[in-house]
This record gives C-alpha cells, sequence and structure tokens, in this order.
C-alpha cells in the first residue's frame, strides 16, 4: 500500500516497482511464473502525458453530463449487474447512463493518475453516502475517484461516477467548502443532466458525439495533438448549442446541491463563499483558471442567485468542524508535496489548521522520511485522544507495514478491526500484511473485501496474490482478469479469463467454472461500449 506522499511526484526505481506490482504484476502469479500464454506486459510509466491531458478528460466528462446523442452510441448490449437509474419523477433512465459511465471510468484509470489512497477514499465514500439521501438520485451505488493532481477540479459523469482532484482538499480549508463541490456534482447526477442533454441533443441534431468521445480519449492516451483536434472540431457545434443549456443546468446542480448540504446539516452558505473564492481566484490567475472553472463557470450572477436561494432556506447547519476532514487534507497535501514534505507542512500551518491535524501531518512525514517510532508514537497519542476516528489506528497500521513491521501491522489491524468492524483500509492493510504470514488468510479477508468494494482495481491485485499463494490459481486470474478490467485493460483480462477457465477445468473447480463464465459476459458488454470510444 502506497502512503499518500508517493502518489503525485518522482518515485525512485524501487517505489516504480512497487507501484507495477500494486497494478497487480507480483507474487505467485507474476510474469516470471507464468507461461507465455499468461503473461501479462508491464504497463508503462505514463504519468507526464498523463498529467498534460487530464483537463481533456475533465473536459470529457463535462460533456458527458451534458448530452450524449443515442445513433452516436449504439449501446445495444447491457452488462448482468448494473442497476438502471429512476428519478424522482419516475421516468426510467436506461441503463446506458450507468453502463457508459463505468466503462469511461474504466478508460479514465487507464489514462489519468490515480491516487490511490484507501483512507482519504474511505472518507469520500462516506461522505457521498451522506449526501445521498438529501438527493433525488436513487437506485444506484455511487462511485467515486480520486485523481493525483493538485488542480482544482471535481466531475460527474452519467452513470453515478464522481471525481474529485487531490487539488479540492488542499483548496478548501475546511470540509463545508469541500461538501458543496460534491453537492453540486451530486446535483448534476440528481437532475439527470446527462439524459436531459440527451434528448436536446437528438432534437437539434449536433454533430456525433462518437469522434468527440473517440478524439479525447486518443488525446489522452497518444499524447498527440491530432486526437484533440479532431474531438474539437466535433465539439464545437455541440458547445455552441448547449451553452446556453449548461448555464440552466449549472444553475439547477447549485440549486440541488444547496439542498442537499442543508438536509445533511452543513451550511450552504459555503458553496456562496466558495463561488466567492473561486472568483478571486480568476482574478489572480488571469488567463489560467483552474480546471473546475473551465467547466463550470462562476459568474456575479450565479453568485448573487445561490445567495438569493440561501437567504431564503434559513438552513439550520448542525455539523461541527470536522477533524476528520482536516486528516484527510493532510494527506492530500502532503500527497501535493511528496517532493518536499515541509512545503505541505508550511501550507497547512498557513491555514486556522487545529493542532492535532498538524501533529498528523508531522507523523506522516516522519513516516515518509523513516522515523517510524516517532510517527507510530504520534499516532497512538491521536489515536487514545479521537477513539472515533478509524483513520488515526488505520494510519497507523499503514506505517507499521510500509516500515516492515508486519507482525506489528497485522496485531494493530486485527485490534481496530475488532473494535470498528468493516472499515475498509484497516481491512486492507491487514490483508496486505498477512500475505507474507498466511496467504490463506490473507486471501479470506481480501475476498470478503472484493465482494464489498467490487470497483477497488487495488483489491483485486492483492486478492489475485493472496489467490496465488494459497493454492487457488483459477481465482487468482480470475482475481487478476478484474483488476485489469477495472483500469481498461479489458482484452488482456479476457485474456487471463482464459487462462482462469483453463485452470479451473484442469483442478474441477466448478465453482470457479461458474464464475468465470458469468464474468465474460460482463466483460464483452464492456469491451463493445469501450468500442464506441475508439
Amino acid at each position: 500500500m502506497l502512503s499518500p506522499g508517493r502518489m503525485l511526484g518522482h518515485v525512485g526505481p524501487a517505489e516504480a516497482r512497487r507501484r507495477h506490482e500494486l497494478l497487480g504484476f507480483k507474487g505467485t502469479l507474476s510474469t516470471e511464473s507464468m507461461s507465455d500464454g499468461e503473461r501479462l506486459p508491464l504497463l508503462r510509466d505514463e504519468e507526464a502525458m498523463q498529467r498534460r491531458h487530464l483537463t481533456c478528460l475533465g473536459t470529457l466528462a463535462l460533456c458527458l453530463a451534458l448530452a450524449t446523442p443515442s445513433v452516436a452510441l449504439d449501446l445495444d448490449l447491457e452488462p448482468p449487474e448494473l442497476p438502471s437509474l429512476v428519478n424522482s419523477g419516475s421516468q426510467a433512465v436506461s441503463g446506458e447512463e450507468v453502463r457508459l459511465g463505468r466503462t469511461w471510468l474504466r478508460q479514465f484509470r487507464a489514462r489519468a493518475p490515480i491516487w490511490q489512497d484507501p483512507i482519504t477514499q474511505a472518507y469520500v465514500d462516506s461522505l457521498v453516502a451522506r449526501l445521498l439521501p438529501y438527493s433525488s438520485l436513487s437506485g444506484i451505488r455511487p462511485v467515486t475517484t480520486l485523481v493525483a493532481s493538485e488542480q482544482l477540479n471535481a466531475f460527474a459523469v452519467p452513470g453515478g461516477v464522481i471525481g474529485i482532484n487531490a487539488g479540492l482538499f488542499a483548496f478548501a480549508d475546511q470540509e463545508a467548502p469541500m461538501v458543496s463541490v460534491v453537492a453540486h456534482e451530486l446535483g448534476h447526477l440528481s437532475q439527470h443532466h446527462y439524459a436531459r442533454g440527451k434528448a436536446r441533443a437528438e432534437q437539434t441534431q449536433i454533430p456525433t458525439m462518437a469522434a468527440m468521445l473517440a478524439g479525447m480519449l486518443l488525446a489522452a492516451g497518444s499524447g498527440s495533438d491530432a486526437g484533440l483536434a479532431a474531438a474539437m472540431g466535433s465539439q464545437a457545434a455541440f458547445i455552441q448549442d448547449q451553452l446556453a443549456y449548461s448555464r440552466r443546468y449549472e444553475r439547477e446542480a447549485d440549486q440541488t446541491g444547496l439542498q442537499i448540504m442543508a438536509g445533511a446539516g452543513y451550511d450552504p452558505q459555503a458553496m456562496v463563499d466558495m463561488f466567492r473564492t473561486m472568483q478571486r481566484m480568476i482574478a489572480l490567475q488571469g488567463g489560467n483558471p483552474p480546471e473546475f472553472l473551465l467547466t463550470h463557470p462562476v459568474t456575479e450572477s450565479r453568485i448573487s442567485d445561490a445567495q438569493s436561494r440561501v437567504d431564503q432556506m434559513h438552513a439550520d447547519a448542525s455539523r461541527e468542524q470536522s477533524l476528520e476532514y482536516q486528516l484527510v487534507r493532510a494527506r492530500a497535501l502532503l500527497a501535493i508535496h511528496d517532493r518536499n514534505p515541509n512545503q505541505a507542512i508550511t501550507r497547512q500551518n498557513r491555514d486556522s489548521t487545529p493542532e492535532d491535524a498538524r501533529r498528523y501531518l508531522r507523523a506522516l512525514v516522519d513516516a515518509e522520511q523513516g522515523r517510524t517510532d516517532a510517527a507510530l508514537n504520534a499516532l497512538d497519542t491521536l489515536s487514545r485522544q479521537h477513539p472515533d476516528l478509524a483513520m488515526l489506528p488505520a494510519t497507523a497500521a499503514q506505517v507499521a507495514l510500509e516500515a516492515g513491521r508486519i507482525d506489528d501491522a497485522i496485531a494493530r489491524g486485527r485490534h481496530q478491526l475488532r473494535l470498528m468492524p468493516g472499515y475498509a483500509p484497516t481491512t486492507l492493510v491487514l490483508g496486505e500484511a498477512l500475505l507474507q504470514r498466511d496467504a490463506d488468510a490473507a486471501y479470506r479477508v481480501l475476498r470478503e473485501l472484493a465482494d464489498q468494494h467490487p470497483e477497488d482495481p487495488q483489491v483485486f491485485a492483492l486478492l489475485a496474490e493472496a489467490a496465488g499463494h494459497s493454492d487457488r490459481k483459477a481465482w487468482g486470474h480470475l482475481a487478476r482478469a478484474e483488476q485489469l478490467q477495472l483500469t481498461g485493460h479489458i482484452d488482456r483480462g479476457i485474456e487471463q479469463l482464459d487462462v482462469a477457465k483453463k485452470v479451473a477445468e484442469e483442478t474441477g473447480d466448478t465453482n470457479a467454472l461458474a464464475r468465470i463464465e458469468q464474468r465474460r459476459e460482463a466483460f464483452i458488454g464492456y469491451r463493445k461500449t469501450m468500442e464506441k470510444f475508439r
């Protein structure tokens, strides 16, 4: 497991190897132990290219949220286990939204730098779960992804996909402003702007969206300007026609987001304050505004409209300032300033950050710089002072694991899970630590975690290793296939299913065979949808 400070910047050869390992290329099922037919080529490090074209994918997310002409995306095969959406007015929305969004997310993971921080991921998932009951989004469990970028940005994609940059945490020094951005994105999803924009596009016969989708992904993946030019050529008429509608959608998302915030106990005034802060940023940065402001323009009329709505709400903000958020923000600051952790401390000190959050960041820096005892002592003290914050003992277990203190990590993980069962970051640490002591126990822990988090590639990467080490070869290749399809490598995932089937037939594992065939149908459905982006 990687600590947050290793997500965004330069890494040495050892760490680069570890990143490849976390993508699943290690252990019993590594290339060294596979036949030629089973070998998986290593992924190249494309981080610089990903950074250059991340904005293109952000624009793609916006366009997906606005409209997609059905003539361009004839998605006639629906993979199993994907729900349909029904809005508050009982107007059915087809599984196309879900399928398109989830398929896009797999392509996004293959091309954009993903911030793999299970603790921050757990916080974001918990936040979305708190906000969701106050939205009109029903019948679906949203999927969130963290992007390893210091740019201020967040986006929503049809099918319940929400993306958040590390830079959003750094920008928002309190929880409520950050929540306002997430609530706004939930507003887009709740109002089904994709489906409504799609209908508008069909009425006006806007040029095919397929060329834009393909061009955006080409630009993001190839590093050339050819794809971007092709995309923009198809996008021009689309954007011109949709501009007025996009402004309307932004206001609708604002209104819905304000209601979501108030319902969940957050002060909706924080959204207006966030808008004003962004407006000041535009003035300071001139022609180079943050990514979020390129797709979510902030105007004085929009701010005034939001303020008027807040004034009429008379909301009772019952939520207190969140220390948990400040701890997550500390992780984001360290991720952004991983080349010079002291810059993270300096930046945190400029804000009115609680002292315990400062101590937490210093403990993370101590761990990064090899002062393990100091880090663990500080984290244990914080854990005793804040026994309800699961991330504190989880961080300590993670620090112990990364320092090679395997037995300590196992003991810490098991102790916390007895007190706070089901906390995913701790379960992941325990599973990874058990790999070095008891692969069978690791498999059981990680298998349950994978059932609970079927969209997490990191879980399946570790599960594949645990299966390989515990003589569950067919299940190991199946887990590897899941990890590959979740990260956009669908063809290689299907190849792993073929290997898994062969092994299952040789060993007579009928349960594995049934599961492999079930998943093959879903994989083929995703591949068919992915072909529409090419």
